[in-house]
């Protein structure tokens, strides 16, 4: 019989309870692990983060008044080593790459196998990185592409948001051909030949959202 102070204690951050619910009947089938903790947005995972320690975090990526990338900055800025896991439906190549960078120590689709789950959490709880191989040939391809720029990824998300030059123009105080330059460059680093495709890549990537 395992002892409560061998659990592994788990925060679940995710904005759907029947996700939370179905997570949480799931870990409680291991004897090992512990959820200590839900929380319906990135704020409530900090608050609930320093109020109940867990050893491990289910984080999600899209949650509404601060999502999963600023929730991991927050809490790796206050607290030593947290170990978390990103647990999310999007697998964009810059979904990927923004939650590793941000410091989680590994990530998941939410429809992997359960197994994975505990795989991962029992990994990253003994200070391992979890990251399955179909994130890894995504996070390789984001790493070999001509990354755009922070301003060429604000241009990139307002063509997605549908405004036009002009707009773009006054939304960022830049001249239209300067936004033109930056179209132009999108263009050629996403390899594509239009605003069109350009958005559809954004969104398939995870650069953009709607």
């Amino acid at each position: 019989m395992i002892n409560q102070l061998n659990l592994i204690k788990v925060l679940i951050a995710d904005d759907h309870a029947i996700v939370r619910q179905g997570l949480v009947s799931l870990l409680q089938q291991e004897p090992d692990l512990s959820v200590v903790a839900e929380a319906s947005n990135g704020q409530e995972a900090v608050k609930m983060f320093g109020q109940h320690q867990p050893d491990v975090v289910l984080m999600d990526l899209r949650m509404p008044q601060m999502n999963g990338i600023q929730a991991i900055t927050a809490i790796r800025a206050e607290f030593a080593n947290p170990q978390i896991v990103v647990l999310t439906t999007y697998d964009g190549e810059e979904d990927i790459y923004r939650g590793l960078q941000a410091g989680a120590k590994g990530y998941l689709l939410k429809d992997t196998d359960p197994n994975d789950i505990f795989a991962a959490i029992r990994s990253v709880f003994s200070g391992e990185k979890y990251i399955p191989s179909v994130v890894g040939s995504k996070l390789a391809e984001r790493m070999g592409n001509d990354p755009l720029s922070h301003r060429e990824l604000e241009v990139l998300r307002l063509i997605v948001a549908g405004n036009s030059n002009q707009q773009i123009s006054e939304i960022l105080h830049i001249s239209k051909s300067t936004v033109k330059f930056h179209i132009n460059n999108i263009f050629s680093k996403l390899n594509v030949k239009d605003r069109t495709q350009a958005a559809i890549a954004a969104l398939r990537r995870g650069m953009a959202s709607l």
